[in-house]
């Protein structure tokens, strides 16, 4: 699921519990998170708390903060069994990628034809076509 926030999209790549609320993600989202490619937000006492996360090929990033350690994350610092969420921001391509295949899943589910069956005899199409092989080898 694509969710939108200005002018930032993201991908739901987890919702344990069904933790995600956009409105509740939309009041809470600050601008300090906009250099992070995965965002984990989680919920504990009725208030969400939203943290950054890198890619682990960014070998600049400390180890607590890149991807491969949301999972020590959930388990030291949110309560157990707690609902979260995990976001994925996408990139321009994909989002451009995205939005093509909307466009075509659209067009494909809007048009409809409607075909009239059409009777078609066996016999004809074989004369036809061995006429025409026919005349195609003899030339």
């Amino acid at each position: 699921m694509v969710i939108k926030l200005g002018e930032h999209y993201f991908d739901i790549i987890e919702n344990y519990r069904e933790a995600f609320n956009q409105e509740q993600f939309e009041n809470r989202y600050s601008e300090v998170l906009d250099k992070y490619p995965v965002i984990v937000g989680d919920i504990g006492f009725e208030q969400l708390r939203l943290k950054g996360f890198y890619e682990d090929r960014n070998k600049k990033a400390d180890i607590s903060k890149r991807f491969s350690s949301i999972q020590d994350y959930l388990l030291e610092y949110c309560n157990f069994g707690c609902p979260y969420f995990v976001l994925r921001r996408l990139t321009a391509h994909e989002v451009v990628r995205m939005t093509a295949e909307d466009i075509d899943m659209l067009v494909t589910e809007t048009i409809d034809v409607e075909e009239e069956p059409v009777e078609v005899n066996a016999e004809s199409i074989t004369q036809e076509t061995t006429a025409k092989t026919l005349k195609q080898f003899l030339k």
